[in-house]
């Protein structure tokens, strides 16, 4: 009814309330219909509006993304991974709690398990490393984890089963998880605490080696090869905040291609990844492969000059591409000649040359180069490495302040 109505039909005030609200009555469910598909007009035109403006949409995802980064750094000021290491110490980490073993199962797969305690004693044999003169790192915490890791996939690691596949032990699915996290996962935290650490002191004396770590097809939220936690992508991460590093190489020689910190930083231009690898064995990541800065395959059958040739023309690449602040070098020893997996034929004496090659790199150029071990099936890998890093040790690129 329209107040000219009303005005043609003067009512007094008694009269005129009743009608107003038998009318109001009347008409109640006509006008909430109304205004319900007014409103949802509005609501699907603004929404419209929202995805088809980038601008909108593009400020949400950045306004998302500085929110994960922000909680990221916050989790690694407050870590504990990092901490002052007295100058008595050699930059070499390790801890007797990284070696595995659980029930024996451990030897189904063909990575020795305790290669880590066999190398450090090696060395200490020599007498080229004063075992009281290593420094042991601290165990990763969840949160720790979570400056990479989703939360989504650590929580996927209290199922045996989903641990057994990473291992590539099936056995291991029949384990009580419980002892999975005791056995084998907290001595993969405490080799992450390493690689961490192995950043801060690489810094600080120009050069680390964990003697463990190296789990590079492990990403944010996948698993495998024997690689639980990205120890790699989280020693990165580490130091862009807390050494304020804005560039860094990974040289992956690990003869399996590394595709856990391909994927992890498959959009970050800070990192230079030069992955040397057999494209014709696992883990096959043709999309990981698309990130590699610098891609140098070795086929089934490479020999050790060939090896040693392509390694150089490889690293004289990488020093005219990037420029990095940190070089962290994936010492995988599983190229060498014989080695059940790699199938590449390296000698002792060319893993010492290779790794020395890369030392000179980053020593001449005064980068800071962390060292970590990585894979390797045989049992003769810790002899091979002992005796590399006491190549190193006699070429004056590391100082283990022990006499030679």
């Amino acid at each position: 009814m329209s107040w000219l109505l009303l005005r043609q039909f003067p009512m007094k005030k008694q009269q005129f309330i009743p009608v107003v609200v038998e009318l109001t009555q009347k008409l109640s469910k006509p006008i909430f219909y109304i205004l319900l598909a007014f409103a949802t007009v509005k609501v699907s035109h603004s929404l419209y509006r929202y995805l088809h403006n980038p601008t909108m949409a593009s400020s949400s995802l950045t306004s998302t993304a500085t929110d994960a980064e922000s909680l990221r750094r916050n989790r690694i000021l407050s870590s504990k991974l990092y901490f002052d290491v007295p100058p008595s110490k050699v930059p070499i980490i390790y801890s007797p709690a990284y070696n595995i073993s659980f029930l024996g199962l451990e030897k189904l797969h063909p990575f020795d398990s305790s290669k880590w305690g066999s190398i450090c004693r090696f060395l200490n044999l020599s007498g080229v490393l004063d075992k009281t003169r290593i420094v042991e790192p601290i165990k990763a915490s969840k949160e720790d984890l979570l400056v990479v890791h989703t939360e989504s996939y650590l929580d996927s690691l209290k199922s045996s089963l989903h641990v057994a596949m990473i291992l590539e032990v099936p056995p291991v699915a029949l384990l009580p998880n419980c002892l999975l996290q005791m056995k084998v996962l907290n001595p993969f935290r405490k080799q992450v605490g390493g690689t961490i650490l192995a950043g801060k002191l690489a810094r600080e004396r120009g050069w680390a080696i964990n003697i463990g770590g190296g789990f590079h097809h492990s990403s944010a939220n996948k698993g495998g090869g024997f690689c639980a936690y990205a120890d790699i992508s989280l020693c990165i991460h580490y130091a862009f905040v807390k050494l304020n590093i804005s560039r860094v190489m990974i040289i992956d020689l690990d003869v399996h291609q590394g595709n856990g910190h391909e994927k992890d930083f498959s959009d970050d231009r800070r990192v230079y990844i030069l992955d040397m690898y057999n494209p014709g064995i696992y883990p096959f990541d043709h999309g990981a492969r698309k990130r590699i800065d610098q891609k140098v395959e070795v086929v089934t059958g490479t020999t050790t000059d060939e090896y040693l040739k392509k390694l150089d023309d490889a690293l004289e690449v990488a020093g005219r591409m990037f420029d990095p602040e940190l070089v962290v070098y994936n010492a995988g020893t599983d190229v060498l000649d014989g080695d059940p997996l790699g199938e590449i034929k390296i000698s002792p004496e060319g893993i010492a040359a290779r790794d020395e090659k890369v030392f000179r790199f980053a020593r001449s150029r005064n980068i800071p180069i962390v060292m970590l071990t990585s894979g390797g099936y045989m049992k003769s890998s810790a002899r091979v490495i002992a005796d590399s890093v006491i190549n190193l040790s006699r070429k004056g690129l590391i100082d283990t302040g022990s006499p030679q």
